[in-house]
């Protein structure tokens, strides 16, 4: 299951509603992340779906050779992670009592196929044997302070494999804060990556989200006896909230894996620059501009000749209506220009 929604603020101007940061070939082999996401699980499942909300349907079925209409599990409209797994776990129960289902993001960019499989495979083989809930994690590589945490317990064993408890999940930490977690070798990145048993799930979001878990199943009744009209009203009234609040921290039934490949989020421009090729005074340039005495920035200005002259790790990024300039260093604030568009009502540009 990959879920395809949002729009990726902090790569504004570049990502928009329109043009959501999964459709985007941002890794560098000319792909949409979406594109990518897809062909990376077809090799490891019996099938691959894609949640998505009604308004990007087609939008990703022309990205993604191969996908048909029947492998996509649509929202009325985005209302957070909680109902959007919800459903795609109450949908596919409906195909198959016993699903198995792994969800994992449309919009990152993931380095060592091999491992990336052999992770999913492990935690479906847990998911399926111990009706837990699984994560997998990585080990932090640097202190990200852009990145959730996972805390890990103590070590449990299913089968032949072993995983940890879940003791807390962590948000976005200061710098200190992170540099302890990669120290201390208990805490894992949170990739979003998780696999349960649809009824696992569904029995965990019962309990702890009724609110949720009660209107998805109206939505749903509605959606199959063909009233799509009155499961797009009851699907809006639910509340957005993500899936970590309501569920991952209040289960009892949580288990990570540790894996070892390499993953980027592409969450900033910064990150971006960071996974793509530098010249040789660290800039990454897309377009044909004039740099003079310019090192480690990111220079995005493919339709216009632009001159940057004495830049230390900047960001330019040029749309045909936008123009975004900052440090490297303030790159997570581009989610700050979006919000301040959408208070002043410049919706044009989100």
């Amino acid at each position: 299951m990959i879920p395809a929604g949002g729009a990726g603020s902090r790569l504004w101007p570049r990502s928009r509603r329109a043009s959501p940061k999964h459709v985007l070939p941002l890794s560098g082999t000319g792909a949409p992340l979406v594109r990518e996401a897809y062909e990376r699980v077809r090799q490891v499942a019996q099938e691959v779906f894609v949640l998505t909300e009604q308004r990007q349907v087609s939008l990703i079925r022309g990205l993604v050779p191969g996908l048909d209409r029947a492998h996509m599990i649509v929202e009325p409209a985005a209302r957070g992670t909680t109902n959007a797994l919800g459903l795609a776990a109450l949908s596919l129960l409906e195909r198959d009592p016993d699903a198995v289902m792994v969800s994992l993001a449309a919009d990152h960019v993931i380095r060592g196929a091999g491992a990336f499989r052999a992770a999913i495979r492990r935690a479906a083989d847990i998911a399926a044997r111990s009706g837990k809930l699984v994560t997998v994690g990585l080990k932090p590589r640097y202190p990200a302070t852009g990145f959730g945490y996972i805390e890990a317990g103590a070590e449990v064993r299913i089968g032949r494999s072993a995983a940890f408890e879940v003791r807390r999940f962590e948000e976005k930490p200061d710098l200190k804060t992170a540099t302890g977690y990669v120290q201390d070798g208990r805490h894992y990145w949170n990739l979003a990556l998780f696999c349960w048993r649809c009824d696992a799930f569904l029995e965990e979001l019962r309990h702890h989200a009724p609110r949720h878990y009660n209107g998805l199943k109206r939505a749903l009744a509605a959606r199959l006896r063909g009233d799509e009209a009155e499961a797009a009203r009851i699907y809006g009234r639910l509340p957005v909230e993500a899936v970590d609040y309501t569920v991952l921290e209040r289960s009892d039934r949580l288990l990570l894996i540790p894996a070892a490949f390499n993953w980027v989020d592409v969450g900033s421009w910064s990150d971006l620059a960071d996974l793509l090729r530098h010249d040789a005074a660290g800039n990454v340039v897309e377009g044909d501009p004039v740099l003079i005495d310019t090192r480690g920035s990111f220079i995005s200005v493919p339709d216009k000749m632009v001159a940057v002259i004495g830049m230390r790790d900047v960001v330019v990024v040029d749309t045909p209506d936008a123009l975004l300039v900052c440090p490297k260093s303030r790159a997570q604030d581009v989610k700050k220009v979006v919000e301040a568009l959408g208070r002043a009502g410049k919706t044009k540009y989100l």
